[in-house]
């Protein structure tokens, strides 16, 4: 796993907004390409985002499943978890894609979402996304 990958992991985990930000550069470009609506660039973006997820999110914990490094760019599967300061439960999933330059992270894409609360089967997800409903193996019409 990245050295740097680790570090932001360790550093969201004890919630040290100042050792994670530390991790950025300074024109850090973020996109989510799911949500287009949600790129930023900088790091005082990701600090003032982090400031209110740790704010909302007082036991926030991010576990990083595993990571690759590909060049300069590291591939890396996180689960966060926690519950919200209103009692609500916080659970994410999903991967990032971290560009690194000497030694700070310069752009990510994340492809984070959150976990479905209502489990729907397979067949009712295809059905949404394509308005049919599969033929499923074994199973009478």
């Amino acid at each position: 796993m990245s050295e740097l990958v680790e570090r932001l992991a360790e550093a969201l985990n004890t919630h040290d907004l100042e050792a994670a930000a530390a991790l950025f550069h300074d024109d850090y470009r973020s996109e989510q390409p799911a949500h287009p609506g949600r790129t930023f660039v900088g790091r005082a973006q990701m600090h003032a985002n982090w400031q209110a997820m740790f704010a909302g999110i007082p036991d926030f914990h991010a576990e990083l499943i595993r990571s690759v490094d590909d060049g300069n760019t590291t591939w890396s599967e996180w689960s966060w978890s926690g519950t919200r300061a209103d009692g609500r439960d916080f659970q994410v999933r999903g991967v990032t894609l971290f560009d690194m330059t000497n030694g700070k992270i310069t752009a990510g894409r994340l492809y984070l979402e959150d976990v479905e609360r209502e489990a729907i089967s397979i067949d009712q997800a295809v059905e949404g996304l394509s308005g049919q409903r599969p033929d499923t193996p074994g199973k009478t019409p």
